[in-house]
């Protein structure tokens, strides 16, 4: 399952859903806005997204995951538009029989949406008096 949201990320529902008593093991990852990049001070993102082609390409990379993980759950959730510092901007959860399948499907989930699902970040900085920001390119 992979979904956009604009509003704030609770993970206690999400995890809920991969609560399966078959599966032994639980991973998941948080991704937050941070107050800095590259040495500059920052006061907030804006994530834009092109919801039919991220949505496709993320329930494609939750679908790759669950083929070669052999995991039986994983979610992923993606902000978008403002977030401010401290805010939730990314969930992914997986859940398996075993650990160390789990780590490594989790890590894949979120180092493949970031790399391949089409949603762009701006990052507004503080020292700016004249609101400077600057669009990141997608990466690792």
């Amino acid at each position: 399952m992979f979904e956009l949201t604009k509003q704030p990320i609770d993970p206690n529902p999400l995890r809920q859903k991969l609560l399966v008593e078959r599966c032994g093991a639980f991973v998941s990852f948080e991704g937050w806005v941070r107050n800095h990049h590259d040495g500059k001070s920052v006061k907030k993102l804006y994530y834009q997204v092109y919801p039919e082609l991220a949505l496709n390409s993320g329930k494609q990379i939750i679908q790759d995951a669950l083929a070669e993980f052999a995991i039986d759950h994983a979610v992923c959730v993606h902000r978008t538009g403002q977030l401010e510092i401290g805010d939730l901007a990314v969930w992914v959860g997986v859940s398996i029989a075993h650990r160390d399948a789990a780590f490594d499907a989790c890590r894949y989930i979120i180092d493949t949406v970031k790399q391949d699902v089409a949603i762009w970040k701006r990052e507004y900085y503080v020292d700016s008096a004249d609101e400077q920001s600057q669009w990141l390119e997608n990466s690792l």
